[in-house]
């Protein structure tokens, strides 16, 4: 391995699912983090990357920012020195308002992106998702060459809006801009639920006897924090890579491996029919009447069902030389993070 002694990486999100694992990888590689929260006096926003870092007798080689990504003012003082910047920061949610979604994920990447510019920052990796990608054409599996065709959900439109605004602006500084377009991200070392994983809970107690059929790939989250590394690391990288080894899933997939490795919980075994979907979103609207959390709007279902769960990460795999952890590890160790 590489000596990263004095190599510094500036992450944003260091509170998120995927930019605290991030974190985690680069210190246990060498690396110095200086990491952006938007609040450091929250616990929740600093525990795990400090946790982390005291854990890899890292703590000299860490540093926490506060900062917001909306804000444009103090991100080029904060790069300056930096000799990379993996910029995960974003709103991941599939339901709330359309504006801040947007906002966040487009004018933040404007701001740091402009920043690293102007900061002299050699390398940027940035966190998309497949959600740019999208699930269409059904049939064949997509890669780096597909893009989004119909951004039912405003996440769908934030990653897709977001990604071609970095690649713009790379075009027009001449950035060297390497992309990461991750699939659903399983794994544990969350602070908070992400869309991806948050209906676990109630599949592990039963909550619903079926489970709806929604096309489905995962990827575990050390993967993706690896995948970051690398793509940083390897000179000849360039480009989007797809991060999606289990694909061809669907929802009633996972559910059933939940219950065939944990046979103590209630997760179904069986899959919803189609033709019964809308039953299902009109019982999620029901509960939410009630206060239970609602995880199947209408808008999102019909944009679950567009398309198919085929991807190919054989480019991440060519050129980053990466390889996965399997399903099952991906399966269980998120069910291990809700007990």
């Amino acid at each position: 391995m590489a000596d990263r002694t004095g190599t510094t990486i500036f992450v944003t999100g260091v509170n998120g699912h995927v930019g605290n694992h991030i974190v985690r990888d680069l210190l246990a590689h060498g690396y110095n983090v200086k990491g952006s929260v938007r609040n450091l006096n929250d616990p929740t926003k600093t525990q795990l990357v400090k946790a982390h870092a005291a854990e890899l007798e890292a703590n000299d080689r860490l540093e926490l920012v506060e900062a917001d990504v909306l804000d444009a003012d103090p991100w080029e003082s904060l790069l300056e020195g930096c000799d990379g910047l993996f910029h995960t920061a974003t709103v991941y949610a599939t339901k709330g308002e359309r504006a801040a979604i947007l906002e966040t994920a487009v004018k933040g990447t404007t701001h740091l992106l402009s920043a690293a510019h102007r900061a002299g920052v050699p390398r940027v990796i940035y966190t998309s998702s497949t959600a740019a990608v999208g699930t269409e054409p059904r049939g064949r599996p997509k890669t780096e060459d597909d893009w989004q065709r119909h951004a039912g959900i405003p996440y769908t439109q934030a990653k897709t809006d977001s990604e071609r605004r970095a690649w713009s602006l790379a075009e027009e500084y001449g950035l060297d801009l390497r992309v990461i377009n991750p699939t659903a991200v399983y794994g544990g070392g969350f602070t908070r639920p992400t869309p991806s994983v948050e209906f676990f809970p109630e599949a592990m107690r039963g909550a619903y006897p079926v489970a709806p059929p929604f096309p489905m790939s995962i990827v575990h989250v050390r993967d993706v924090a690896k995948a970051h590394r690398l793509a940083f690391e390897t000179d000849d990288a360039e480009g989007r890579f797809v991060l999606a080894p289990h694909n061809g899933l669907t929802l009633a997939t996972v559910c059933r491996r939940i219950r065939e490795l944990n046979p103590e919980t209630k997760a179904p075994r069986r899959a919803l029919p189609k033709m019964f979907l809308p039953i299902a979103v009109f019982q999620d609207w029901v509960g939410g009447l009630f206060g239970r959390p609602r995880y199947l709007t209408r808008r999102l279902a019909k944009s679950l069902m567009r398309g198919d769960s085929l991807y190919s990460s054989a480019k991440a795999e060519q050129v980053l030389g990466m390889t996965w952890e399997d399903f099952d590890t991906c399966i269980q160790d998120t069910v291990d993070a809700f007990r």
